[in-house]
């Protein structure tokens, strides 16, 4: 008999959805009934797969994406009580054997109310056993008021209070269903009787005392079946530079990336993602989407909002990174590749075409930054994200099914 797998994820970013529905789409179907729970089944993601589909509520994206600018709370206690109840009713129905989330928070406590074994797929760098010396400082409307250096000197201090406020409503919902409270907002982010790691421990290490129910599986890697474009212009001796901001990157800073890149001896292309695009300049051929992983190999160095899906893609293909990140994820993401010496950081908040400039031009004659990510990429390939996936399922689900 087959084991029952649902995948239950957040839909506010592509990355939330792409990560889960590859590792789904791998499962062998001899082996696994496999149920898959999301807002919305968009068939440029889902379009040949054979997922049993449950439709679920989330929150409007654009929302989201304003709680995010704004540094506020994407979720209150009525909507995570929603998402709880919508939930149960889908594992009531599918009575899975486990069930694994992306960013869906709410399975803290549907999961634990049905005694279902919860896995959380969750960047390491968010992980309460992260080896790190400090947070960044994400753009928020208070950095702008008082600027970067003070936000930086003071953020420390306020960091306990203000995850405590994030963490709040999921607490709340946790002890109304008589759940103890996590500690912390890392924790709940990394919640699940496993919590598994789409990254390499080589870029994002934990400290020695992770338990072994926190596993790597490294990088998830996704692309649409696009085709790329069909000329990256006449000069085939400039080298490529891929831009992208993807569907959650700072669109506002996207004219400046483009203005500080305008005139050099690159054949840029850009990815939209579907978001408007400012005026391209001559040396830049557009298109909504790209096959990403095709681009970044063929790239001296690729443009992003600092996230790990494109940001890994440039990694694993040994190319390094320009990062434009504005929230607190991609700005972790950044962290670790700059650290690894694989990338540049600029803030989104604040962008100036000349800064641009200058990382770029840096950028077209990196060999340190060139090495360091060659290096990664080596990492990258010993990590297959989808064997190391199905091993672990198959360890925890191993034996008959009564």
């Amino acid at each position: 008999m087959r084991r029952r797998v649902l995948f239950v994820t957040e839909n506010i970013t592509l990355a939330q959805v792409v990560r889960l529905a590859t590792l789904a789409a791998g499962l062998p179907r001899e082996q696994y009934e496999v149920h898959f729970a999301c807002s919305d089944f968009d068939p440029l993601i889902f379009s040949g797969t054979e997922l049993q589909r449950w439709p679920l509520y989330t929150i409007d994206k654009e929302q989201g994406f304003k709680s995010l600018a704004k540094g506020e709370r994407m979720y209150d206690v009525k909507t995570l009580e929603r998402y709880v109840a919508d939930e149960l009713r889908v594992i009531d129905q599918v009575k899975p054997d486990v069930v694994i989330g992306d960013f869906r928070l709410s399975l803290a406590v549907s999961a634990p109310l049905r005694g279902v074994h919860c896995a959380s797929l969750i960047n390491a760098y968010w992980s309460p056993y992260a080896d790190r010396e400090s947070w960044p400082v994400p753009d928020h409307p208070i950095v702008r008021l008082v600027g970067v250096e003070r936000a930086e000197k003071y953020f420390p201090q306020a960091l306990p209070k203000v995850f405590g406020h994030f963490a709040a409503p999921l607490n709340a919902v946790r002890k109304r269903h008589g759940l103890a409270e996590f500690a912390s907002l890392s924790e709940q982010l990394c919640f699940g009787d496993t919590v598994l790691y789409p990254d390499i421990p080589e870029l994002c290490p934990l400290r020695a005392e992770a338990p072994a129910s926190h596993y790597f599986l490294g990088a998830v890697q996704w692309s649409p079946q696009v085709s790329a474009p069909p000329s990256l212009g006449a000069d085939e001796s400039l080298p490529v530079v891929y831009v992208t901001l993807g569907s959650s990157g700072d669109v506002v800073a996207l004219p400046t990336v483009l203005e500080g890149l305008e005139g050099l001896p690159i054949r840029g292309v850009l990815a939209t993602a579907g978001r408007a695009a400012p005026r391209v300049p001559a040396n830049f051929v557009v298109a909504e989407l790209v096959p990403g992983e095709l681009l970044a190999s063929q790239a001296l160095f690729v443009v992003t909002n600092g996230g790990s899906s494109t940001g890994y893609q440039a990694l694993a293909a040994g190319v390094p990174v320009l990062g434009i990140p504005s929230n607190l994820d991609q700005y972790l993401a950044m962290q670790a590749i700059t650290r690894a010496g694989a990338g540049i950081t600029l803030r989104s908040g604040g962008l100036r075409k000349d800064d641009v400039r200058k990382a770029a031009v840096r950028l077209l004659d990196a060999r340190a930054m060139k090495r360091a990510a060659e290096s990664l990429a080596a990492h990258f390939a010993a990590y297959d994200s989808q064997n190391r996936f199905q091993s672990w399922l198959s360890n925890l689900l191993g034996g008959a099914v009564d």
